[in-house]
């Protein structure tokens, strides 16, 4: 009989421990920061189910991060073991919008490269914008055009 409140203890910490580790897999971050890393890191890992539930659902997004998914799918091995054991570098972090939107600015030490998210607060929580990523400098890549000065 003295048995059962062993368990029963043993059953409780086990629930509480994986309901705390639920939490800290469903999407939810605590902050614009933390959006961006648990993210940054699922993507890393080659964790895109995970990294989906830290990204703002719609169809641009779902398909950025089907292109990305399969990408990283078709990457060499020792490229994988690359971005897995990277750590991130946040490089840059503004608030174009104070409480609502972030832009972080990182890289990750395998490839040096810098990119840029924007992470949103919807409904209370924290959510990557992907597109952002893809979209942001759009305008600047385009040539404009040049116009003679007709005053000479």
């Amino acid at each position: 009989m003295k048995r059962y409140p062993f368990i029963f203890l043993f059953l409780l910490f086990s629930f509480i421990a994986c309901k705390n580790k639920d939490n800290a897999s469903n999407g939810q971050s605590e902050n614009n920061i933390d959006a961006a890393r648990n993210f940054i890191r699922a993507a890393l890992d080659g964790k895109f189910q995970e990294a989906r539930t830290y990204m703002l659902t719609d169809s641009v997004n779902t398909n950025y991060m089907d292109v990305a998914e399969r990408s990283y799918q078709n990457a060499e091995q020792p490229t994988k073991d690359g971005y897995r054991a990277s750590s991130i570098n946040i490089i840059q972090v503004t608030e174009p919008v104070k409480d609502s939107v972030t832009v972080v600015i990182y890289s990750n030490s395998f490839k040096n490269d810098h990119d840029t998210l924007k992470v949103l607060k919807t409904n209370g929580q924290w959510l990557v914008d992907l597109k952002y990523l893809y979209e942001h400098d759009e305008d600047t890549q385009q040539n404009k055009l040049i116009t003679n000065d007709t005053l000479r």
